[in-house]
């Protein structure tokens, strides 16, 4: 029961992530996106190259939670993403923080199962 609920959680923040990643580029090329976005994040991303990096690290570790590949360094690389739009949306913008919270929530769940992977950057080192 637990490996399908991890597998369940790593899908669904695989989907979550390759489709914001994808609709973010629809921004970056002057597209109207396909599913609407926050004007208060959009202020934010002033210089189009942090939208770009963001996106592509986006993308990226969506294709590899996806693909179930390298997912502790996909949750690594997440987690200051995550946070971010966590706090973009409890304090600017509050339309998407039921997804948000349900995002990390799926996050928080992903990184306990995979907590063996974590412990060694704990360790106090002679």
């Amino acid at each position: 029961m637990k490996k399908i609920i991890t597998h369940t959680a790593r899908i669904f923040l695989g989907l979550v992530f390759l489709v914001a990643g994808i609709n973010g580029y629809f921004v970056i090329f002057g597209q109207e996106p396909f599913i609407a976005n926050s004007p208060e994040a959009m202020k934010l991303f002033e210089f189009k190259y942090l939208l770009i990096v963001e996106k592509s690290l986006e993308i990226i570790c969506s294709v590899l939670l996806l693909s179930n590949r390298f997912i502790p360094l996909s949750l690594t690389v997440l987690a200051p993403l995550i946070t971010n739009i966590f706090l973009l949306h409890l304090f600017v913008d509050h339309s998407l923080l039921p997804l948000v919270t349900v995002l990390v929530i799926v996050y928080v769940y992903l990184l306990y199962q995979f907590r063996q992977n974590f412990k060694s950057i704990f360790e106090k080192k002679p």
